[in-house]
């Protein structure tokens, strides 16, 4: 086990005293979160703890009922956004669009209604599948392929931007060992990079040698921030379910993945 780290670099993220509001019921009160270059802060707590809300808003996918979010020293606008790479929760590659594993990375690249892909996208594309292990899979339609697989393929479109600022919400529940063990492998690589990587865990499974910190929330509260707690040893098994009581409605599923994170930059 790593240990905890306070870097001395600038903080790439620092929230502080983030509260949300969602219909009559205040999910986050006052919550502090730094993540610095080279960094990869583990988000854990129970069900219902409010790990996701958090994570949809620091990325600005639901609004702040108070405090405030720094990305790169400055404010979320679209030009912080393009250094950002976000996995959403429970999202399918499939998402009813016949589209092939290379045509969703490449969608990645795509920022703000842009219509054409920039110079050298597949190119980026197919190095970003092979580096989640399924440069094999770039022209097979995603709806052929298993839950891991599409994993795969939804973390190589966050990353395909080489984002200096990553969140990941749960990426390892439900997925089998292999793909669990390539997401490690490829933030290990964009960590010595030097990129701040913020992901929800319910433990640490094969994530325990990359992660740096843990900051541990209890119903919107943070209880804890330091070296991560015990392993608990099932949610991360494949097939685990997660029920979230307090996380507050999911963002639809959209054709590609993921919310847009320069909506209403």
């Amino acid at each position: 086990m790593p240990e905890p780290t306070t870097p001395a670099t600038q903080p790439v993220l620092h929230a502080t005293g983030v509260r949300v509001v969602l219909g009559d019921q205040e999910i986050l009160h006052g919550v502090d979160i730094d993540a610095h270059p080279g960094e990869v802060v583990a988000l854990m707590g129970g069900n219902g703890s409010g790990k996701s809300t958090l994570v949809r808003a620091l990325v600005g996918a639901i609004p702040l009922s108070g405090g405030s979010v720094k990305v790169f020293g400055g404010d979320r606008d679209r030009a912080a956004h393009r250094r950002i790479g976000y996995v959403p929760q429970r999202v399918t590659a499939a998402a009813g669009v016949a589209a092939t594993a290379l045509e969703v990375v490449v969608s990645g690249l795509l920022a703000g209604g842009q219509l054409f892909a920039p110079r050298r996208a597949t190119e980026r594309a197919t190095a970003a599948l092979a580096e989640m292990g399924v440069g094999w899979l770039a022209h097979r339609n995603v709806a052929t392929l298993s839950g891991g697989q599409q994993q795969r393929v939804l973390i190589a479109r966050a990353l395909v931007r080489d984002p200096k600022l990553i969140f990941l919400d749960e990426p390892m529940a439900g997925v089998d060992v292999p793909t669990q063990d390539a997401l490690a492998h490829t933030l290990e690589e964009h960590k010595k990079a030097g990129a701040a990587i913020v992901i929800v865990l319910h433990e640490l499974g094969a994530l325990a040698s990359v992660v740096d910190r843990a900051v541990v929330l209890e119903g919107g509260y943070v209880t804890h921030v330091g070296e991560p707690p015990t392993a608990l040893g099932m949610h991360a098994l494949p097939g685990h379910e997660h029920v979230h009581a307090h996380e507050g409605p999911q963002p639809p599923e959209r054709a590609f993945l993921e919310l847009d994170l320069e909506e209403g930059a």
